[in-house]
Protein backbone atom coordinates (compact mmCIF):
# COMPACT_ATOMS: atom_id res chain seq x y z
CA UNK A 1 0.00 0.00 0.00
CA UNK A 2 0.94 3.32 -0.78
CA UNK A 3 2.39 5.01 2.34
CA UNK A 4 0.51 8.13 2.42
CA UNK A 5 -2.51 6.33 1.62
CA UNK A 6 -1.97 4.22 4.75
CA UNK A 7 -1.35 7.44 6.98
CA UNK A 8 -4.36 8.68 5.49
CA UNK A 9 -6.53 5.63 6.55
CA UNK A 10 -4.06 6.02 10.04
CA UNK A 11 -5.48 9.80 10.28
CA UNK A 12 -9.11 8.98 9.92
CA UNK A 13 -9.16 6.52 12.03
CA UNK A 14 -7.86 9.07 14.94
CA UNK A 15 -9.91 11.80 13.78
CA UNK A 16 -12.82 9.77 13.70
CA UNK A 17 -12.02 8.47 17.37
CA UNK A 18 -11.67 12.05 18.46
CA UNK A 19 -15.08 12.76 17.34
CA UNK A 20 -17.04 10.04 19.00
CA UNK A 21 -14.94 9.49 22.05
CA UNK A 22 -14.72 13.46 22.75
CA UNK A 23 -16.94 15.31 20.11
CA UNK A 24 -14.29 17.41 18.47
CA UNK A 25 -14.32 17.53 15.33
CA UNK A 26 -11.33 17.56 12.86
CA UNK A 27 -12.11 15.66 10.09
CA UNK A 28 -12.67 18.35 7.92
CA UNK A 29 -9.36 20.36 8.40
CA UNK A 30 -7.28 20.69 5.79
CA UNK A 31 -4.98 17.69 5.74
CA UNK A 32 -1.33 18.81 4.70
CA UNK A 33 -1.74 20.66 8.10
CA UNK A 34 -2.91 17.87 10.35
CA UNK A 35 -0.20 15.59 8.83
CA UNK A 36 2.27 18.29 10.23
CA UNK A 37 0.50 18.51 13.89
CA UNK A 38 0.28 14.97 14.02
CA UNK A 39 3.72 14.94 13.15
CA UNK A 40 5.05 17.19 15.87
CA UNK A 41 2.62 15.18 18.54
CA UNK A 42 4.47 11.89 17.56
CA UNK A 43 7.80 12.76 18.56
CA UNK A 44 6.05 14.65 21.54
CA UNK A 45 4.25 11.60 23.05
CA UNK A 46 7.08 9.20 21.74
CA UNK A 47 4.68 7.21 19.75
CA UNK A 48 6.12 4.62 17.11
CA UNK A 49 2.80 5.17 15.49
CA UNK A 50 -0.35 6.90 14.42
CA UNK A 51 -2.17 3.36 15.95
CA UNK A 52 -0.30 3.62 18.99
CA UNK A 53 -0.94 7.56 19.33
CA UNK A 54 -4.84 6.80 18.66
CA UNK A 55 -5.12 4.11 21.35
CA UNK A 56 -3.00 6.05 24.03
CA UNK A 57 -5.58 9.86 23.07
CA UNK A 58 -8.77 7.94 22.85
CA UNK A 59 -7.69 5.65 26.04
CA UNK A 60 -6.54 8.67 28.49
CA UNK A 61 -8.74 12.12 28.64
CA UNK A 62 -5.61 13.91 30.08
CA UNK A 63 -3.14 12.74 26.73
CA UNK A 64 -5.77 14.44 24.68
CA UNK A 65 -5.97 17.60 26.69
CA UNK A 66 -2.48 17.62 25.84
CA UNK A 67 -2.74 16.33 22.31
CA UNK A 68 -5.53 18.88 21.47
CA UNK A 69 -2.66 22.10 21.89
CA UNK A 70 -1.23 19.86 18.66
CA UNK A 71 -4.42 20.37 16.48
CA UNK A 72 -5.35 24.12 17.11
CA UNK A 73 -3.71 26.80 16.32
CA UNK A 74 -2.60 29.46 19.43
CA UNK A 75 -0.33 31.53 18.16
CA UNK A 76 -1.00 35.09 17.58
CA UNK A 77 0.05 38.68 18.67
CA UNK A 78 -1.98 41.93 20.13
CA UNK A 79 -2.67 43.93 16.43
CA UNK A 80 -1.77 41.43 14.41
CA UNK A 81 -1.55 42.48 10.79
CA UNK A 82 -1.94 46.34 12.06
CA UNK A 83 -3.28 47.65 9.13
CA UNK A 84 -5.90 45.70 9.76
CA UNK A 85 -6.76 47.35 12.66
CA UNK A 86 -6.26 51.07 11.37
CA UNK A 87 -8.71 50.36 8.77
CA UNK A 88 -11.01 49.35 11.78
CA UNK A 89 -10.47 52.32 12.95
CA UNK A 90 -10.76 54.72 10.33
CA UNK A 91 -13.58 53.07 8.02
CA UNK A 92 -15.94 50.97 10.80
CA UNK A 93 -15.41 52.70 13.60
CA UNK A 94 -17.70 55.83 12.38
CA UNK A 95 -20.43 53.20 11.55
CA UNK A 96 -20.35 51.49 14.71
CA UNK A 97 -20.82 54.70 16.56
CA UNK A 98 -24.67 54.91 15.19
CA UNK A 99 -25.91 51.75 17.12
CA UNK A 100 -26.81 52.26 21.10
CA UNK A 101 -25.21 48.60 21.99
CA UNK A 102 -22.42 46.96 20.05
CA UNK A 103 -21.67 43.50 19.89
CA UNK A 104 -18.14 41.98 18.56
CA UNK A 105 -17.42 38.03 18.21
CA UNK A 106 -13.78 37.02 17.63
CA UNK A 107 -13.86 33.80 16.50
CA UNK A 108 -10.90 31.61 16.94
CA UNK A 109 -9.66 33.51 19.55
CA UNK A 110 -6.26 31.58 20.71
CA UNK A 111 -4.48 33.35 23.74
CA UNK A 112 -6.66 35.98 23.54
CA UNK A 113 -4.51 38.82 22.18
CA UNK A 114 -6.91 40.05 19.09
CA UNK A 115 -10.53 40.38 21.52
CA UNK A 116 -7.90 42.27 23.97
CA UNK A 117 -6.81 44.36 20.60
CA UNK A 118 -10.43 45.04 20.05
CA UNK A 119 -11.58 45.86 23.77
CA UNK A 120 -8.26 48.63 23.50
CA UNK A 121 -8.98 50.00 19.99
CA UNK A 122 -13.40 50.44 21.05
CA UNK A 123 -12.02 52.09 24.45
CA UNK A 124 -9.82 54.35 22.64
CA UNK A 125 -12.77 54.84 20.34
CA UNK A 126 -15.11 55.72 23.38
CA UNK A 127 -16.95 52.62 22.41
CA UNK A 128 -16.22 50.29 24.80
CA UNK A 129 -18.83 50.99 27.91
CA UNK A 130 -21.70 50.18 25.06
CA UNK A 131 -19.76 47.06 24.05
CA UNK A 132 -19.91 43.10 24.87
CA UNK A 133 -16.82 41.12 23.18
CA UNK A 134 -17.57 37.61 22.91
CA UNK A 135 -14.26 35.53 22.43
CA UNK A 136 -14.59 31.52 21.38
CA UNK A 137 -12.28 29.12 21.01
CA UNK A 138 -12.52 25.16 21.07
CA UNK A 139 -8.95 24.85 23.46
CA UNK A 140 -10.43 24.74 27.43
CA UNK A 141 -6.97 25.57 28.41
CA UNK A 142 -6.11 28.27 26.06
CA UNK A 143 -9.55 30.01 27.20
CA UNK A 144 -8.36 29.93 30.51
CA UNK A 145 -4.87 31.65 29.56
CA UNK A 146 -6.92 34.40 27.55
CA UNK A 147 -9.46 34.93 30.15
CA UNK A 148 -6.63 36.10 32.79
CA UNK A 149 -4.89 38.43 30.70
CA UNK A 150 -1.76 37.79 31.19
CA UNK A 151 1.37 37.86 28.84
CA UNK A 152 5.26 37.61 29.20
CA UNK A 153 6.29 41.29 29.50
CA UNK A 154 8.93 39.98 26.42
CA UNK A 155 6.07 39.84 24.15
CA UNK A 156 4.96 43.36 24.75
CA UNK A 157 7.70 45.38 22.51
CA UNK A 158 6.02 43.91 19.15
CA UNK A 159 2.57 44.26 20.39
CA UNK A 160 3.21 47.87 21.27
CA UNK A 161 4.89 48.55 17.90
CA UNK A 162 1.79 47.15 16.25
CA UNK A 163 -0.44 48.93 18.09
CA UNK A 164 1.08 52.39 17.18
CA UNK A 165 0.79 50.90 13.37
CA UNK A 166 -2.36 49.89 13.98
CA UNK A 167 -3.24 53.60 14.75
CA UNK A 168 -2.97 53.61 18.76
CA UNK A 169 -3.98 57.09 20.20
CA UNK A 170 -1.43 57.32 23.23
CA UNK A 171 0.55 54.06 24.45
CA UNK A 172 -0.23 50.78 25.03
CA UNK A 173 0.94 50.58 28.61
CA UNK A 174 -1.40 52.67 29.48
CA UNK A 175 -3.88 49.39 29.34
CA UNK A 176 -1.85 46.88 31.11
CA UNK A 177 0.15 47.09 34.37
CA UNK A 178 3.53 44.90 34.81
CA UNK A 179 4.98 43.12 37.37
CA UNK A 180 7.82 40.00 38.17
CA UNK A 181 7.91 39.75 34.14
CA UNK A 182 4.59 39.78 33.26
CA UNK A 183 2.08 42.20 31.94
CA UNK A 184 -1.57 42.07 33.22
CA UNK A 185 -3.84 43.72 31.14
CA UNK A 186 -6.45 46.53 33.02
CA UNK A 187 -9.20 44.86 34.20
CA UNK A 188 -11.46 46.87 32.79
CA UNK A 189 -10.43 45.12 29.06
CA UNK A 190 -11.01 42.10 30.53
CA UNK A 191 -14.36 42.34 31.93
CA UNK A 192 -15.52 43.73 28.45
CA UNK A 193 -14.96 40.18 27.36
CA UNK A 194 -17.04 36.89 27.32
CA UNK A 195 -14.59 33.99 27.01
CA UNK A 196 -16.73 30.75 25.58
CA UNK A 197 -15.99 27.71 23.85
CA UNK A 198 -17.12 27.03 20.05
CA UNK A 199 -16.25 24.89 17.60
CA UNK A 200 -16.87 26.48 13.73
CA UNK A 201 -17.23 22.86 12.92
CA UNK A 202 -19.96 21.19 15.29
CA UNK A 203 -21.53 24.81 16.74
CA UNK A 204 -24.00 27.12 15.21
CA UNK A 205 -25.31 30.12 15.07
CA UNK A 206 -23.26 32.35 18.00
CA UNK A 207 -25.78 35.15 18.22
CA UNK A 208 -26.56 38.78 16.66
CA UNK A 209 -23.39 41.14 16.06
CA UNK A 210 -22.61 44.15 14.71
CA UNK A 211 -18.86 42.68 14.25
CA UNK A 212 -17.16 39.33 13.81
CA UNK A 213 -13.87 38.94 13.81
CA UNK A 214 -12.53 35.79 11.79
CA UNK A 215 -8.98 35.23 10.98
CA UNK A 216 -6.59 33.04 10.01
CA UNK A 217 -8.69 30.36 11.21
CA UNK A 218 -10.19 29.22 7.73
CA UNK A 219 -7.06 28.91 6.05
CA UNK A 220 -6.69 25.58 8.18
CA UNK A 221 -10.25 24.45 6.94
CA UNK A 222 -10.78 22.26 3.94
CA UNK A 223 -13.14 23.87 1.42
CA UNK A 224 -16.67 22.14 2.93
CA UNK A 225 -15.95 22.95 6.63
CA UNK A 226 -14.49 27.08 5.06
CA UNK A 227 -18.27 27.12 3.57
CA UNK A 228 -20.13 25.81 7.01
CA UNK A 229 -17.77 28.30 8.43
CA UNK A 230 -18.51 31.18 6.41
CA UNK A 231 -22.03 30.64 6.60
CA UNK A 232 -22.11 30.64 10.37
CA UNK A 233 -20.34 33.60 10.24
CA UNK A 234 -22.56 35.11 7.90
CA UNK A 235 -25.84 34.47 10.09
CA UNK A 236 -24.57 35.86 12.95
CA UNK A 237 -23.83 39.15 11.24
CA UNK A 238 -27.06 42.28 11.71
CA UNK A 239 -27.92 43.63 8.34
CA UNK A 240 -24.87 46.08 7.48
CA UNK A 241 -22.47 44.23 10.11
CA UNK A 242 -19.09 43.58 9.26
CA UNK A 243 -16.48 40.59 8.53
CA UNK A 244 -13.32 40.32 9.11
CA UNK A 245 -10.89 37.84 7.87
CA UNK A 246 -7.17 36.84 7.79
CA UNK A 247 -4.98 38.50 5.07
CA UNK A 248 -4.90 35.65 2.98
CA UNK A 249 -8.45 34.38 3.30
CA UNK A 250 -11.45 35.84 0.98
CA UNK A 251 -14.89 35.68 0.53
CA UNK A 252 -14.26 35.21 -3.21
CA UNK A 253 -15.75 32.52 -4.94
CA UNK A 254 -17.48 31.30 -1.49
CA UNK A 255 -21.12 30.49 -1.56
CA UNK A 256 -21.23 34.38 1.07
CA UNK A 257 -19.82 36.83 -1.90
CA UNK A 258 -22.95 37.90 -3.49
CA UNK A 259 -24.20 38.49 0.66
CA UNK A 260 -21.28 40.99 1.00
CA UNK A 261 -19.45 43.87 -0.23
CA UNK A 262 -15.45 44.41 0.19
CA UNK A 263 -15.68 47.31 2.41
CA UNK A 264 -11.53 47.73 2.46
CA UNK A 265 -10.79 44.82 0.24
CA UNK A 266 -6.75 45.04 0.96
CA UNK A 267 -7.39 44.74 4.96
CA UNK A 268 -10.57 41.66 3.98
CA UNK A 269 -12.84 43.99 6.00
CA UNK A 270 -16.48 43.14 4.37
CA UNK A 271 -20.09 44.42 4.92
CA UNK A 272 -23.26 42.36 5.18
CA UNK A 273 -25.71 43.98 2.56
Amino acid sequence: MDPRANDDAEMALLLDGIYARYHYDFRSYSRASLRRRIAAALIHFRSASMASLRERVLREPSTFAEFLGFLTVQVSEMFRDPSYFRALREDVVPHLRTYASLKVWIAGCSMGEEAYSFAVMLREEGLLERTQIYATDIHPETLRAAEAGVYPIERLAKFSENYLLAGGRNSLSDHYSAAYGKAVLDRGLRDAIVFSDHSLATDNVFAEMQVVSCRNVLIYFEKPLQERALSILASSLCRRGFLGLGLKESLRFSGQAAAFTALVPEARIYQKL
